[in-house]
């Protein structure tokens, strides 16, 4: 099948009324020119590779779409699973996490988060795109060990972070705004907010954390699983991190730590939303100025997918760092940084996962191919019985 009169976004240039055949789920040809059997007709809208989200917290909010509202977990699954493709993601890895201790509560539990797991894994081959799980494991949470290397060791999990919430570093290093933030996101008293985060402090000192901790790092690397930190807020602890034997940092707090990332050979991860809106919503790091410092290696959907799109043509524009490099970091850097070499680039031989996106006020994604099958359309790019045959 053909795919015709697009401009194509290669791994280094652009290629304006480009075509690409697709055979067998890959990419078997490219050229720079319009074909004549197209089975579609891009218009010369942007082709470019599907994205590939490594941190994508999402699925909490599908299965509990509001405090106390609980869905099933499979239906949950289903409807992110809809909505990733209509963003352009054909690789996702849901960003799942044993933080018993969350305001989130019970949608992170134990119990729901194996589920979680579980129901991705059992569901994978049912879902438009291709899912993975991402468990984020709170290492002052002990006692969620058991169940991540149950989890590890029956290959369940795809991707391990290494979390460290603790009020005073990392993302609350400002403690007297976290008491705040806490107060008002859980309607109780400043007090109640100070003795709660108290309590959390004085968990960082329980001398199990380092042993379970070295023991999920030996699991994930036994499975040859990529791991990352998380909210890295110095060199230090970058460095520390790297000493583990974490290839990625996520969402580094502070430019010293990111500069310390990059010279570590470290991939650094940091938020599409932040790209697109400016800044941090935490006041910490920008996006764009880690990206001005050539700092920024990859983004990633965090909590908003579809940011992806408009994010890129900014960090493309405002950033001048041209488009096939903003695509990459949506795409072939973030395959690579999970140890993904199949997909991530429009190139010959690689999976015929690909976007078609067309620009204006608002940026649109037409059409989401995985393996060269429509997974979402808006019916722009071909007429409906086209969709179903």
């Amino acid at each position: 099948m053909w795919l015709g009169n697009f401009t194509l976004v290669l791994p280094d240039q652009i290629v304006e009324g480009g075509s690409v055949r697709i055979e067998d789920g890959a990419i078997a040809e490219i050229r720079d020119e319009a074909v004549a059997d197209a089975v579609i007709d891009g218009g010369g809208r942007y082709l470019m590779p599907g994205f590939v989200d490594l941190h994508g917290d999402m699925i909490e909010r599908e299965i509990s779409p509001r405090p106390k509202a609980e869905m099933p977990i499979d239906f949950g699954i289903h409807e992110l699973d809809k909505k990733l493709a209509a963003h352009g993601v054909t690789t996702a890895y849901a960003a799942v996490s044993f933080a018993t201790e969350s305001v989130y509560g019970n949608v992170r539990s134990l119990e729901t988060t194996s589920s979680v797991i579980e129901g991705i894994n059992r569901l994978r081959d049912d879902l438009l795109i291709d899912h993975r799980v991402h468990a984020r494991y709170e290492i002052t949470n002990v006692g969620a060990a058991p169940t991540l290397e149950r989890l590890l060791e029956a290959g369940e999990i795809d991707m391990v972070s290494l979390t460290d919430h603790t009020p005073g570093q990392g993302q609350y290093n400002n403690i007297e705004a976290y008491v705040l933030s806490m107060s008002e996101r859980r309607s109780i008293s400043i007090e109640t907010a100070q003795e709660m985060i108290n309590k959390r402090i004085e968990m960082r000192s329980n001398p199990e954390i380092e042993t379970r901790l070295k023991e999920i790092v030996a699991l994930s690397k036994k499975h040859g699983l990529s791991l990352a930190s998380h909210d890295d807020d110095s060199a230090e602890k970058v460095v520390e991190m790297f000493d583990l034997g974490v290839t990625i940092s996520e969402f580094p707090v502070t430019m010293a730590a990111a500069e310390e990332a990059i010279r570590r050979g470290l991939h650094t991860l940091m938020g599409a939303p932040n790209a697109l809106r400016g800044g941090s919503m935490s006041g910490n790091l920008s996006a764009l100025d880690a990206a001005s410092a050539g700092l920024l290696s990859t983004i990633a959907a965090d909590y908003h997918p579809a940011a992806f799109v408009p994010a890129i043509f900014k960090l493309a524009d405002i950033m001048t760092i041209g488009l096939p490099k903003a695509v990459a970091m949506a795409t072939s850097n973030a395959a690579r940084a999970a140890g993904l070499t199949d997909r991530g680039e429009i190139a010959i031989g690689q999976r015929a996962d690909l976007v078609a996106v067309e620009t204006g006020d608002v940026h649109r994604i037409r059409a989401t191919f995985r393996d060269g099958r429509f997974v979402y359309s808006d019916g722009t790019l071909h007429p409906l019985q086209l969709m179903a045959a």
